[in-house]
């Protein structure tokens, strides 16, 4: 099973674009697929979207068109592309493995704010 860990989070100001990574560790890495999700103070964690071994991506509707996943399997690297970026995208963003049926452990977590 691989270790991820998020990193990249800020402040950003609205209509602000920012890339968050997540890093991972173990020789299975390009095998995974991965995940985005978030959470926002006081509500539940939500999915973002996915990428797939193959390259293959996936999005949750409501960030189609703004959000884009990426991955560079030589860096063992997974990229979230986040632009035209709203207060409501103020939340923990995190990264998950899904491999043979399986998900990975939850990481720490990256804090992004968006404000003015």
């Amino acid at each position: 099973q691989v270790q991820l860990v998020e990193s990249g989070g800020g402040l950003v100001q609205p209509g602000g674009s920012l890339r968050l990574s997540c890093a991972a560790s173990g020789s299975t890495f390009s095998l995974n697929a991965i995940n985005w999700y978030r959470q926002a103070p006081g509500k539940q964690r939500e999915f973002v979207g996915t990428i797939f071994s193959g390259g293959l991506t996936n999005y949750a509707d409501s960030l189609k068109g703004r959000f884009t996943i990426s991955r560079d399997n030589a860096k063992n690297t997974v990229y979230l592309e986040m632009n035209s970026l709203k207060s409501e995208d103020t939340a923990v963003y995190y990264c998950r493995s899904f491999y043979r049926g399986a998900f990975g452990s939850w990481g720490q977590g990256t804090q992004v704010t968006v404000s003015s």
